[in-house]
Order: C-alpha cells, then structure tokens, then sequence
C-alpha cells in the first residue's frame, strides 16, 4: 500500500481516582465528554461517542495510526483533567485513577458499544462501576486480579 491505514476500534474505560463522584453536576460532565471528544480527536483518535456517569467515562474511539496508545490515553487524560480543575475551582483534587482498560472492538460491535455508552445512566442504576468493569473483562476473556484491579 502506498499510505497506511488503520482502523482500529477501542473502548476505553476509566475511573475517577477512588471513583469519587467528582462528576455529579450533569451539565459538566455533558461538557466534559465534549471536551474528551476533542481532546481525542485533536491526538489524532477519532471520537466517535463518549459517555458515564459521576465517577467513570467510557470513550469509544477510532485509534490514531500515528500515537501510541499509552501515550494518547495518557494525554486525554491529562488534558482532561486539567480541564476540569480549570473549569470548576471546587475540583481542585479531582483526578482520574492511574490504569484504564482499552479493549478491542470489531467493526460489527461498534453500534452495540455506542449504544451501551449511551445507556449508561439506566446501566448503573443496577449495577456498580466494578461490576461493569468485571463484566467488560469476562467479556474479553480476563480474568481479574482483584488485588491490583483498584486504586
């Protein structure tokens, strides 16, 4: 091929640091995911939904050909996080937690992967965030180490 070319679909899903609900005032948050959704795009990721509730958000992304993905979801992170203390002086400790799972999606769990994003709020009203995380990974075939699954 004379250019390159990826189409590599991630779901990637982290917490707030000790999954405090930092992210209660809805309105926020919508601005947040918006803002998560450039700062992806702007990495060379294409956003294509991002969504969660309080204390979680979960990114659905076209992955950059060019940048490393420990290096983008380092930045998106930074980034975002730096934006919410910037916005909001009362978040002053507000962080993201230190790990993220990133998981695969083929071309044909795109539109159920947006979909669960975009039930997130009606999904946590029965289940927890360690829950879903726990499913999520039965789901990829990994087992969890409890041990070193929170932080």
């Amino acid at each position: 091929m004379s250019q390159s070319l990826a189409l590599l679909y991630v779901h990637l899903v982290f917490s707030t640091k000790g999954r405090k609900p930092f992210l209660a005032d809805k309105g926020m948050r919508a601005e947040l995911w918006s803002v998560i959704g450039g700062i992806a795009n702007h990495l060379g990721s294409q956003s294509l939904i991002v969504g969660g509730t309080e204390d979680h958000v979960h990114i659905l992304a076209r992955q950059s050909k060019t940048v490393a993905p420990a290096d983008w979801i380092r930045d998106l992170k930074s980034n975002s996080s730096s934006w919410v203390k910037e916005t909001d002086p009362r978040l002053a400790d507000f962080a993201w937690q230190a790990g993220y799972g990133a998981f695969s999606v083929g071309p044909g769990g795109i539109e159920r992967v947006r979909q669960y994003i975009v039930d997130q709020e009606a999904h946590h009203r029965k289940f927890s965030f360690q829950d879903e995380l726990r499913a999520i990974l039965r789901e990829h075939g990994v087992t969890p180490d409890e041990a070193h699954l929170w932080d």
